[in-house]
């Protein structure tokens, strides 16, 4: 019998939930923009301690939610009474075409195959559904990238290295990365795993923010 991994945001549930959900807007720039009105479960993979489930509520959606960490759930619970389950989001645990409506948030910077990842999220949808993905900027956030004070960033020659970075020089001490590490992809891997769903591409966006654009999100919809 397989033994699970240890999720690398066991632990650390607690301390992120201070610093990035509690207090934060209660949407982030564009999210319900790019979900659109809509109803039924919509499936929130990766979803945390549950920041995106008011969005997915205005939206006219209820919650599924799943993550890797039993821990996170611990937090998520707290902000639905829908299902909540741990799971590989590569290995999603559930029936061909079982949502109308998907979203990928923040993750593509935590798993081994984004590629794997959106493919698994566009099997579950049924025709005519719609994923969002919405995460880190390959091009401006990442093992490569240095912060400045100024709000400017200093960029280095490992944007080309993809993969798991654990430490680099370039992070700040007390942030997330120096915790659980970093698996880079640059921004031609990361749209080819979006082109390889199969899925209709509707949008792209760099929601509102830094002048450096520090995500960037995706509407798709299944045939």
């Amino acid at each position: 019998m397989a033994t699970r991994t240890k999720a690398r945001y066991d632990g650390l549930a607690d301390w992120y939930d201070a610093r990035f959900v509690i207090g934060a807007e209660p949407h982030q720039p564009g999210l319900l923009d790019l979900l659109g009105p809509g109803s039924g479960p919509c499936l929130d993979i990766g979803c945390g301690t549950g920041r995106n489930f008011g969005t997915i509520r205005a939206s006219g959606r209820t919650v599924v939610g799943l993550d890797y960490s039993a821990d996170q759930l611990r937090l998520a619970r707290t902000r639905t009474d829908g299902p909540l389950m741990v799971g590989d989001a590569a290995a999603l645990p559930f029936a061909h075409e079982s949502f109308d409506t998907a979203v990928v948030m923040w993750i593509s910077t935590d798993v081994e195959d984004f590629g794997a990842v959106m493919r698994e999220a566009a099997r579950v949808l049924r025709p005519a559904g719609v994923l969002v993905v919405y995460g880190v900027h390959p091009c401006f956030n990442g093992p490569h990238m240095f912060f400045n004070e100024d709000g400017s960033r200093l960029v280095h020659p490992s944007y080309r290295q993809p993969g798991w970075h654990e430490e680099t020089p370039y992070w700040s001490d007390d942030g997330i990365r120096r915790r659980v590490g970093m698996h880079h992809i640059p921004l031609a891997e990361f749209l080819n795993a979006v082109l390889s769903t199969g899925l209709v591409l509707e949008w792209f966006e760099e929601p509102e923010g830094p002048d450096v654009p520090h995500a960037l999100a995706v509407r798709a919809r299944k045939n």
